[in-house]
């Protein structure tokens, strides 16, 4: 499906018949560079971006930033400054056939002498072949493209499609911001609810716009909908009615997309780190988003395994125990298993130690190859095993002194002594580190080695 809109005056840029009709977001979207709320790092006066754009030398960029900040009035805004044609199309709703058709049209009216500026939403959604299908129109010139996205342009879109555009990243728009932009559309008479009469505190509207969480659009909703209910209530938006409208506000969460990843990112740097605090509002912000228990049971069984380790062995059972109590109880108690466990694991000593023991060990197995067991160490069941060489030499530890056999190596002949293991000075590992460090020099000096580092062979 598309849309276009040829240039019109500057009032009447965003207007259409039957104004009541519309939504209070859609009536109240800004006319120009200046009433857009929030983005002051993009758009600021001396910005290159808006430079671009008021001079209506403007390129075809990708936008990327979350919902409700601001990417459909930035390209309507790009598309009048340049004195463009504006069409627009979605990534959910076309497929080939139209994106075929919307630049056929561009190609026509390029022909015409006028521009096209041509906004794809949710760009990310269309696959290689429809991204491909713009790159000749962009080089051409025959459409200034303008994408917007949600998520990482760099996982989601075609290399090729990239080269030819800027990314210009778009920030959820601050509380303060977006209280302005409810007040401005109290005041207005002519696009918003000026006429109505409303009386709202200031607390009311800073509560708006912190259930609105970055949405100017949200918010706009929220207080369209406040000033339905209160028109029976002599023109009063109250708490009662804010209770009412704000009984079921979710969170910015996308359970698949970017956000997931950087707040899960967010909850496993907090536990390495050692910052408890932090760690559980993650974890409570993940929660509260709808993200799987079962998934964050998962992955902090993983940051006891790779984070703590050996510092502190108890971390894997507690982070094993607190996965089964939350199979047991479900939710909501059982997550306060996990918020147990995360507060745990990132007060806890920290050692990456077994973790790297492991990556170095894998990087010699590939390195290696399928080296030959050393005939000490193979077990000998027969007679013809016995008469190869299977087991000659191997000296049992329980018959040693110590209990531990410091001649023999663990290592392939080819491949000589190795060290992948090095315990850190924290947690249990303080004394691993001490007992291991004594048999590794008493191992040296038996077989009269001066040392051997991981990375001598």
């Amino acid at each position: 499906m598309s849309r276009s809109r040829r240039n019109v005056p500057d009032n009447d840029l965003l207007s259409v018949d039957n104004d009541a009709l519309r939504p209070l977001a859609e009536r109240m979207r800004p006319r120009t560079l200046d009433e857009m709320v929030g983005q002051r790092r993009l758009l600021a006066p001396k910005s290159a971006l808006r430079r671009a754009i008021e001079s209506g030398r403007v390129h075809s960029m990708v936008l990327w930033g979350p919902p409700g900040c601001g990417k459909t009035t930035l390209a309507l805004l790009l598309a009048r400054y340049a004195h463009a044609e504006f069409q627009a199309i979605s990534a959910v709703l076309s497929g080939l056939p139209e994106v075929r058709q919307v630049l056929a049209e561009a190609a026509q009216r390029f022909a015409e002498g006028v521009r096209t500026v041509l906004f794809v939403d949710e760009v990310h959604r269309f696959n290689k072949t429809q991204q491909d299908a713009f790159l000749p129109h962009i080089e051409r010139g025959t459409i200034i493209f303008i994408g917007a996205t949600t998520e990482n342009p760099s996982f989601e879109l075609n290399s090729a499609l990239l080269s030819r555009c800027r990314v210009h990243v778009m920030e959820a728009v601050s509380a303060d911001d977006i209280q302005s932009a409810l007040r401005l559309a109290l005041a207005d008479e002519e696009r918003g609810l000026g006429t109505r009469g409303l009386r709202v505190a200031d607390e009311s509207l800073a509560e708006i716009a912190r259930a609105a969480d970055g949405d100017v659009r949200r918010g706009l909703t929220l207080l369209e909908i406040a000033a339905e209910l209160a028109e029976g209530e002599d023109g009063e938006i109250t708490a009662a009615t804010l209770a009412q409208v704000l009984a079921d506000r979710t969170r910015r969460f996308d359970k698949g997309g970017e956000q997931f990843y950087d707040q899960i990112s967010a909850l496993h740097k907090s536990v390495r780190s050692s910052n408890p605090d932090a760690a559980v509002y993650w974890l409570a912000r993940m929660l509260d988003g709808g993200c799987d228990p079962h998934y964050l049971a998962r992955r902090l069984t993983r940051m006891a395994v790779e984070d703590i380790g050996l510092a502190d062995p108890r971390a894997l059972q507690m982070a094993i125990d607190a996965w089964d109590t939350f199979d047991r109880l479900g939710s909501p108690e059982g997550e306060l298993a996990l918020a147990q466990l995360t507060i745990y694991l990132a007060s806890t000593a920290k050692s990456n130690a077994a973790y790297n023991a492991y990556n170095a060990a894998r990087r010699d197995v590939r390195e290696y190859g399928t080296q030959d067991v050393p005939l000490h160490l193979r077990n000998a069941p027969t007679r013809l095993m016995k008469q190869l060489g299977y087991s000659k030499g191997y000296q049992y530890d329980h018959d040693a002194e110590g209990g531990v056999a410091l001649g023999q190596t663990g290592f392939p002949d080819a491949m000589g002594e190795r060290v992948y293991y090095e315990p850190v000075g924290r947690g249990l590992e303080i004394k691993l580190k001490e007992k291991l460090d004594r048999l590794r020099s008493a191992r040296d000096a038996a077989r009269g080695d001066v040392g051997v580092s991981g990375d001598e062979a």
